[in-house]
């Protein structure tokens, strides 16, 4: 469960009954007992859950790390304690799926500035897990919509620092764990556009040379690697290419040059994949949403997509395992 003074509650009381989900995985929910009743009651569903001593049936199983009175905190504010208690879930989750006893993560939306005030060297997800999993490598958020994928070299900094990060290194790690992300997924032979970085990709050299000095090398580095991509085209038109079917992920250079055309073209839809970690990471790809929270029209539309998203890896996971 994540923000509790957000849509968080009410989304995970209502994904929880959609019977789709139900049969797509062994769904094992962690949180406060008492937040999700409020979750339930918001959102008009009846809970349907086995508690620690219960016997599951085909229900879902409930953590309850009893954290949280949902009365005790404001609704719609970012709050230490609501940040707490995500970030309490959000560590169990990590841990048991480090220890084999879960196959995919999948949370409600976080809110980052109540997470910063219960954990104030909180920067991110992939931060934050890294810092419970320990150094995992390369990892990086995907925003996935109606089987596009979105990823982007750099992520959480200030877009003044953006083009010193755009290294052919950079690029080529970029490129290569989309490729691994999308064929773990169950993609055999993903197609990738790389954006660049500037105005009409450069133009040539006369709205800078990143294109030329470091994203085409990599580019032609990913394709010596057996590795289908292509690029780089210009970010303006490079979405409309890939939604028409023409690729099956952009890798875009920056946050917004990706999740501007992600969200435009499904807001209530899109999820997000924390790629590079041992096991799937899936988020509804919107956020707590404090201006609707208690009103009980939240939609679960990325809600129940990330977690079928996140099943359908774990299941691909799980069957190569077994190859």
């Amino acid at each position: 469960m994540g923000d509790p003074a957000g849509i968080s509650p009410e989304l995970t009381a209502r994904v929880i009954a959609v019977p789709e989900v139900r049969a797509a995985a062994n769904l094992v929910i962690i949180g406060d007992i008492r937040v999700l009743r409020a979750g339930a009651q918001v959102a008009g569903v009846e809970l349907d859950v086995a508690m620690n001593g219960d016997a599951a049936g085909d229900r879902p199983w409930f953590i309850d790390l009893a954290h949280l009175d949902p009365a005790s905190i404001p609704a719609a504010t970012a709050t230490r304690e609501g940040g707490a208690f995500a970030l309490a879930n959000f560590r169990k989750a990590l841990e048991m799926a480090a220890a084999g006893n879960a196959d995919a993560v999948c949370f409600t939306p976080f809110n980052k500035a109540a997470m910063r005030r219960a954990h104030p060297s909180y920067d991110d997800e992939i931060g934050y897990g890294a810092e419970v999993l320990g150094d995992v490598g390369t990892a990086t958020e995907f925003n996935i919509l109606d089987g596009l994928w979105n990823a982007r070299v750099t992520s959480h900094m200030p877009l003044s620092a953006v083009a010193s990060a755009i290294t052919r290194n950079a690029v080529l790690d970029a490129i290569r764990l989309t490729d691994r992300s999308l064929r773990a997924a169950g993609l055999a032979a993903p197609r990738l556009a790389v954006a660049g970085l500037n105005p009409h990709a450069g133009d040539g050299g006369n709205f800078g040379r990143e294109e030329i000095d470091e994203i085409a090398p990599a580019v032609e580095d990913a394709q010596r690697d057996g590795i289908a991509a292509q690029g780089p085209f210009p970010a303006d038109t490079v979405f409309v290419r890939a939604r028409g079917g023409n690729f099956d992920a952009v890798v875009t250079m920056y946050h917004d040059q990706g999740q501007i055309a992600m969200k435009l073209m499904g807001f209530d839809r899109g999820v997000t994949l924390l790629g590079g970690f041992p096991f799937p990471i899936c988020t509804p790809a919107h956020g707590t949403a404090y201006d609707i929270a208690g009103q009980g029209i939240a939609n679960i539309g990325a809600t129940r997509a990330a977690l079928l998203l996140a099943a359908q890896m774990a299941s691909a996971r799980r069957t190569r395992a077994l190859d």
